[in-house]
């Protein structure tokens, strides 16, 4: 209630930048920021606050007195209500500039680090159809419209779509995703109206019931497609479901289903069952083969993946007698890319499944100077390990969102490479790792990738080389 009560009304406002998740910002006259979702910088508003923070308000766009020059019509009939493109209304080169400032603002304000060079960020030759991976849900209980609600009509309330944002058990019904290329909508809406025309079950997350529980389908830059079903419970309408999908596509290299009937649909502890084709497909890049199963990280726009790695390799400026570390390697893509140009390179991840898939990705690349270790990347660089592998002098590190521990960050200073190149999907915590190396490394170069045009999410690549003293 004590929110509610300090909501205000704020007229003719004017949106001026980004902000964190997709959001904008404007300031009231006394300069007190106010996030939005929605909108676009240069928009002239009134805003309906529903929510008071130390320091800053949240609301919701009333009404537009002018819209920004930097608008775009959205190509999506969905966009809005999925929630996956936050900022499909913005011409695309508004979008990079935006991912531009905002990693260099992260790297001045929380790193107190600017870089020597600072490259321009490389933006994505194709804006639309880039991922290599979808993953959607089935549900009973379709997000509908206010119209619908009020019409009293009776309407088929199953989807395969996304998540409403800020409602974990509704799904917005899906009929076209501007994310990934064909065959994915037309296999997605096939398997939807074979369910509904066979009456099969749709999951209902709150009751936890149904028959037909998520869909992902993967792509390969090669043409190759994998699909994989999970049902909630087994069933007799398993087998003809499954066979209508492989005979009515059958350019699906990968065909799988896992039957999972825990409280959440993570597949990392499910067992995955091949219905046709092999049980993984197959990426390429630079003459390297990587295998890709159902649950293998790989980055999911595979035509920027390979710009980020080349900017990684360049910037690691790497000579034949090197010995390099490959930090999160994941099933090794970074470590055999560079692994011709080096004496050696060793991978480390946590994931001993992702390992075990690198150390199978380079026998079959006839790789030989390339070593992978599972281990906790807090406690990997004793010395046996380094006994072992030989000390790196160039490391290559790409964490996951949350950054690198502080304990590796220490392992990382203890080891004191030449050259450190940080690869990162999340330029706030790189800006807060950065700082705590900043009395031993300086930040020499950095680029910004655009991985996920549409979205607000950016890949920076920095290059730290070691003060000399």
């Amino acid at each position: 209630m004590g929110n509610r009560r300090k909501a205000k009304f704020f007229e003719r406002l004017t949106i001026t930048d980004t902000a964190t998740k997709g959001k904008t910002v404007a300031k009231t006259e006394e300069g007190v920021p106010v996030f939005l979702n929605g909108g676009v910088p240069g928009d002239v508003v009134d805003i309906q606050t529903y929510k008071k923070r130390k320091g800053y308000f949240e609301g919701n766009i009333v009404h537009y007195h002018s819209k920004s020059s930097l608008r775009e019509e959205p190509v999506c009939d969905h966009f809005g209500l999925c929630g996956g493109c936050k900022w499909q209304h913005m011409q695309y080169s508004a979008q990079l500039q935006f991912k531009e400032q905002e990693v260099s603002n992260n790297l001045k304000r929380i790193g107190k680090v600017e870089a020597e060079t600072a490259l321009p960020i490389l933006g994505n030759e194709h804006p639309y159809f880039y991922r290599n991976k979808m993953e959607f849900s089935f549900s009973s209980n379709r997000w509908m419209t206010q119209e619908e609600i009020d019409s009293g009509e009776s309407f088929n309330k199953n989807a395969l779509g996304f998540h409403k944002p800020g409602m974990w058990d509704k799904i917005v019904d899906i009929e076209k995703c501007h994310l990934q290329a064909d065959p994915s909508n037309a296999i997605r809406n096939e398997i939807r109206r074979y369910a509904i025309e066979k009456e099969l079950t749709f999951f209902h997350p709150r009751e936890q019931s149904g028959f037909l529980r998520t869909l992902m389908i993967r792509t390969t830059s090669t043409g190759e497609v994998m699909v994989l079903i999970q049902f909630y419970h087994a069933s007799e309408e398993l087998e003809p479901l499954l066979s209508h999908v492989k005979n009515t596509f059958p350019e699906i290299t990968s065909l799988l289903y896992v039957i999972n009937n825990k409280a959440n649909d993570t597949l990392y502890d499910q067992e995955i069952h091949c219905f046709a084709g092999r049980d993984y497909i197959i990426e390429e890049m630079e003459g390297l083969q990587f295998k890709i199963g159902a649950k293998t990280f790989y980055q999911t726009n595979s035509q920027q993946a390979y710009a980020l790695y080349q900017i990684a390799r360049e910037f690691a400026q790497l000579k034949p007698d090197d010995v390099v570390y490959d930090l999160y390697t994941g099933i090794g893509t970074i470590a055999q890319f560079i692994a011709k140009s080096v004496t050696k390179v060793v991978g480390v991840d946590v994931v001993p499944e992702s390992i075990e898939a690198a150390k199978i990705n380079a026998e079959d690349n006839g790789i030989n100077n390339a070593f992978f270790e599972a281990g906790d990347m807090k406690s990997i660089f004793t010395p046996a390990f380094i006994e072992r592998h030989g000390k790196a002098n160039v490391v290559i590190t790409d964490p996951p969102r949350d950054g690198m521990h502080k304990d590796v960050v220490q392992q990382l200073l203890s080891l004191s490479p030449e050259r450190i190149v940080y690869v990162s999907c999340n330029s706030a915590t790189q800006a807060r790792d950065l700082a705590l190396m900043a009395n031993d490394y300086r930040v020499v170069k950095t680029q910004a990738v655009d991985m996920f045009p549409q979205t607000h999410h950016v890949e920076n690549v920095v290059l730290l080389e070691k003060v000399q003293g």
